[in-house]
């Protein structure tokens, strides 16, 4: 009798145990990175398109695993030509920076330097804070687009934003594309890469069955493992500024 019951409750814990296996595997699946560096696996970010001080320009970022705040970007002044992506505890981890234009120019260039930098970018400096040393303006990435052409080309110049040696493909050429229609922006590998799409970004969806859009102003970032989530956050700010 004592048999049976062992055998009964061995049958009943079995199917427990291959679900809650289950789970967690998934969990794992599909878990952000806890940094802002380059992650190992996909990571789900929600892109609120505010700033959370004034409630004017800018950008709220937060983690989909546990809703923390990874990113933030508060614009002081419309229509500013710099902006500076910041984590959570307020560091200026990129300045994305529009470059000046040349009178009837058919073509648009933002740079992307690492750490804080001014915005004529004459006296800019990269301050970093562990020896207390200024160093000079750190270019790691520039992005050009034509007059009416639905994408640009992205160079990469230096390593990312986070404790990783190298951005997803190295160093090299990105093709960063939209759809206003579509309401959608991907970011492609141009070498090196067996899935080249590496970061793409679309209106978040809401509702028990992830099925209901949400504001204009919600969008949903996937990083594929392999690429720093600062650097596909600062295209991010580029591709909406070009749509």
């Amino acid at each position: 009798m004592a048999l049976l019951d062992q055998a009964a409750a061995v049958a009943v814990a079995a199917p427990r145990a291959n679900k809650r296996a289950k789970v967690a595997a998934e969990e794992e699946e599909y878990e952000p990175c806890r940094s802002p560096a380059a992650a190992k696996k996909v990571a789900r970010l929600t892109v609120w398109c505010k700033s959370l001080v004034f409630h004017g320009e800018g950008y709220a970022v937060f983690d989909d695993a546990d809703g923390r705040m990874v990113f933030r970007v508060d614009s002081y002044y419309a229509g500013r030509r710099s902006m500076a992506l910041m984590d959570h505890a307020g560091r200026v981890l990129l300045t994305v920076r529009r470059r000046h234009c040349r009178v009837l120019s058919l073509t648009e260039t933002w740079e992307v330097y690492k750490g804080d930098v001014d915005d004529d970018g004459a006296t800019c400096s990269l301050h970093d804070a562990t020896d207390g040393q200024d160093e000079p303006p750190h270019l790691m990435m520039r992005a050009t687009k034509d007059l009416g052409n639905p994408s640009c080309t992205v160079s990469m110049l230096a390593a990312g934003a986070g404790n990783s040696d190298e951005p997803a493909c190295g160093h090299g050429l990105y093709r960063m594309s939209w759809s206003r229609r579509e309401e959608w922006s991907r970011v492609h590998c141009s070498r090196g890469c067996i899935n080249s799409l590496i970061a793409e970004v679309r209106r978040k969806r809401g509702g028990p069955r992830k099925t209901t859009l949400l504001g204009k102003d919600v969008l949903s970032l996937t990083v594929q493992p392999g690429m720093d989530q600062a650097v596909a956050m600062a295209m991010l700010m580029i591709s909406n500024s070009y749509r």
